[in-house]
């Protein structure tokens, strides 16, 4: 496996280098040395670290920040502050570009590896969350066609079961002209039937869809389709058993 590259922006040269030997012993490979805001974006640019040391207090002003900054909204990768005051003014906005982390000057190595190790896990859990709600958004697209697919001529109605319909542009579903009250989850898993009407649609594919951003279970699902029962008129929401559930077409 190859060795995490480190980027170290810090202008005072004797902590610099002590931060460079204490890392190179625990296996990290320190890539580069920056002192200014300038090198420090070139750098950024250049090496394309794994993650970044910073010392917030650059030339006893505020740059580090302003570095911390740039990474997060041009250039996104772990970075972890430098700092020599646990508490301050400066600590306070430092806080507001949301770092993954604070080592305090003098530092520990052990803390030094403990703080890197979480801030990588944490900006890799950050980027597969990110993944998996684009992957949802593409989901979501995917659905509207398939609804569309399946309207009835130019209007944006599909029928399903015996007198239902289901109104895409209202996302409202319809028994015999009277419209049934649904809550959102409820329409929501719905409309993920009326796609796929004459297929099953499995409880991972629901609980994605319905519970996009929450922790759901299959349990989450058998118990929104038991109230979405109560308030249909009749059972047209048939089990697929272990697997499911589809709709009577």
């Amino acid at each position: 496996m190859a060795a995490t590259k480190v980027l170290i922006i810090e202008d005072d040269e004797v902590t610099a280098l002590n931060l460079k030997m204490s890392l190179e012993k625990q296996g990290y490979e320190v890539i580069a040395l920056a002192e200014t805001t300038l090198a420090s974006r070139n750098k950024i640019k250049i090496y394309n670290p794994d993650i970044v040391l910073i010392d917030i207090a650059l030339e006893h002003k505020d740059d580090g920040i302003e570095i911390a900054r740039f990474i997060r909204d041009k250039m996104p990768r772990p970075f972890i502050f430098l700092t020599a005051h646990s508490e301050s003014s400066m600590l306070a906005k430092a806080k507001q570009t949301e770092p993954y982390g604070y080592i305090v000057k003098p530092f520990d190595p052990i803390n030094l590896h403990t703080t890197i190790q979480m801030a990588l896990y944490r900006f890799e859990e950050e980027q597969k969350r990110n993944a998996d709600l684009d992957e949802m958004k593409t989901t979501q697209a995917h659905l509207e066609k398939l609804l569309y697919a399946k309207k009835l001529s130019d209007q944006p109605i599909i029928e399903f079961g015996n007198g239902y319909r289901h109104d895409i542009a209202l996302s409202e579903t319809f028994f015999n002209n009277e419209k049934i009250k649904l809550t959102k989850k409820e329409n929501a898993f719905i409309a993920l039937l009326v796609a796929q009407l004459g297929s099953v649609v499995d409880f991972e594919q629901a609980t994605n869809y319905v519970w996009p951003q929450e922790g759901a279970t299959d349990n989450s699902v058998r118990t929104l389709v038991w109230r979405l029962r109560s308030k249909l008129p009749t059972d047209v929401i048939k089990n697929a058993s272990g697997v499911g559930y589809y709709l009577e077409e």
